[in-house]
């Protein structure tokens, strides 16, 4: 497809595990085709992510700006940190590879703020104001922190310590299925985990992402009463594709 003179751009979520993308609505917040998906190459080197970004790319034949996620801190497009995927990334001009290998204008960011960005603007943060904390589960913890709409980019809050190691190892939902824990047992933890960062930032509203979102009936109603109100992401596991995308719109999405 050819990237169309309306709202339809294309964004790309990267994540530890697997690499999805879809052509965005990013007016409406919608994708237009359903997702598709490949595994992140293991090890996750930036030329094999590169390749399998292409993948999904091509599988819809798309021309045009494209948004992308990255599992770490993004500064200027250069990644700085990469917790879940391979050294190479770190302090790589990885916006500049990928514009560059898919011959496509490309825009990068953190990948829980893509999801943040989608939340506020399409999902369960829509015309909040206040602080609002996304926070994603999946391989790590992402997060992406707001106060009055505004984005306060990469604070990668998964890796704050938890009982002397990184929040994430203990509470995100690779650890769950690591350690082969019940609904209820891993609730415990995230709990702790959210004790934590209410302490820290006061949120009034926790919107929780990621691809555990979709199960959030099995286990938000066994998290503990608190300050703030907790809730699922209106996008669900869609929120990191559709923030890229609106990404790769600039300003004034």
């Amino acid at each position: 497809m050819t990237a169309p003179e309306t709202s339809v751009l294309f964004g790309v979520d990267i994540g530890g595990t697997g690499i999805k993308g879809a052509p965005v609505d990013v007016k409406r917040g919608e994708l237009t085709e359903p997702r598709f998906k490949v595994l992140t190459p293991h090890p996750a080197a930036p030329e094999a992510v590169v390749a399998a970004v292409r993948e999904v790319v091509d599988h819809f034949g798309y021309r045009g700006p494209i948004g992308l996620t990255f599992p770490g801190v993004v500064v200027g497009g250069h990644t700085r940190t990469a917790a879940n995927v391979d050294q190479g990334w770190v302090d790589l001009d990885a916006e500049g590879l990928f514009r560059e290998s898919l011959d496509l204008p490309a825009t990068l960011l953190n990948d829980a703020d893509a999801a943040g960005l989608a939340e506020m603007a399409h999902g369960a943060g829509r015309d909040r104001e206040g602080v609002v904390l996304v926070l994603t589960f999946g391989t790590g913890i992402g997060s992406a922190l707001f106060m009055d709409g505004r984005l306060v980019p990469n604070t990668e809050l998964g890796h704050l310590e938890l009982r002397g190691k990184d929040a994430e190892h203990r509470a995100s939902a690779a650890a769950r299925e690591r350690h082969e824990l019940s609904w209820a047992e891993w609730a415990v933890r995230v709990d702790e985990y959210l004790d934590l960062v209410e302490r820290l930032f006061s949120p009034q509203l926790v919107i929780i992402g990621g691809g555990v979102s979709r199960k959030h009936e099995k286990f938000l109603p066994l998290l503990s009463k608190r300050a703030a109100t907790v809730v699922p992401a209106g996008l669900r596991n869609d929120a990191g594709i559709v923030g890229a995308a609106m990404a790769a719109a600039g300003p004034g999405r």
